[in-house]
């Protein structure tokens, strides 16, 4: 019970205070040196192995929820009728299996998440949900909207990642991720949909409980003007396991 208050006062706090971070990326090295990267000039360690704790929303995250179950989004009247049309057979007839699996809505998912440094400007998260993988570069990013060159939307968008730190000692921060470009899927695995136009924010905040265990606070606001009335705020906690933990990637389900 403490544990969990300790959970939900951070995260409150979290996304109150994220917004005003001390500012992005730190200034360059010392004159006539390059600028430190991004990994060694990390605000946190967030690499590791992580497991979601689910102790909120449990029957929509650990099931699928029922059909008509939108609990708490802000659905536009075009979304509602969409997702009273979801049919998980039709999907698989499709081959659209993993229209849940999406940044938007896999970080929701239960099952493990493996962080590390894919080189010194990217971060890479793979998840077992799914067997999906996450790429958070850093660095400046191109016009509003552009993609990498001969890339198209997909499942988990392009995400541009950025260290805010903050301004006294100890040194330390947040990881900010914003992801566009996204494959169009669902919110929620019961065909609660999100579209291309949508933007998904997060921020990322480790801390020590009092008992020694280490956590992965994710405050994602999520905005979709085709399907959401208003930004869609949620938090996931996530608790960092063991070196060499097993990690199991399942295929893509529609039910």
């Amino acid at each position: 019970m403490i544990a969990n208050r300790f959970l939900i006062v951070s995260a409150a706090v979290l996304f109150l205070w994220a917004g005003k971070a001390g500012g992005g990326q730190r200034g360059g090295g010392a004159r006539g040196q390059a600028p430190p990267t991004p990994k060694a000039d990390s605000a946190i360690d967030i690499t590791g192995t992580w497991t979601a704790v689910i102790t909120e929303d449990w029957p929509l995250r650990m099931v699928t929820p029922k059909k008509g179950d939108y609990t708490r989004v802000p659905m536009t009247p075009a979304a509602k009728q969409s997702a009273d049309a979801w049919d998980p057979a039709k999907d698989e007839a499709a081959g659209e299996q993993c229209r849940g699996y999406g940044a938007p809505g896999v970080m929701r998912l239960p099952g493990r998440l493996r962080i590390g440094w894919q080189d010194d400007q990217t971060l890479k998260m793979e998840l077992e949900a799914g067997t999906q993988t996450r790429v958070f570069r850093f660095g400046a990013a191109g016009p509003k909207g552009a993609a990498l060159a001969g890339t198209e939307p997909t499942w988990q968008g392009e995400s541009r990642a950025e260290w805010q730190y903050t301004v006294n000692p100890p040194r330390t921060g947040e990881l900010k991720i914003v992801t566009n470009r996204l494959r169009p899927g669902y919110l929620r695995k019961n065909g609660v949909p999100y579209g291309p136009n949508t933007m998904m924010t997060e921020y990322y905040h480790r801390m020590t409980a009092p008992n020694g265990d280490v956590w992965l606070t994710v405050v994602a606001e999520i905005v979709d003007p085709d399907n959401l009335r208003e930004p869609f705020v949620q938090s996931t906690h996530f608790k960092k396991l063991p070196a060499n933990s097993p990690f199991k990637p399942e295929a893509c389900e529609a039910r």
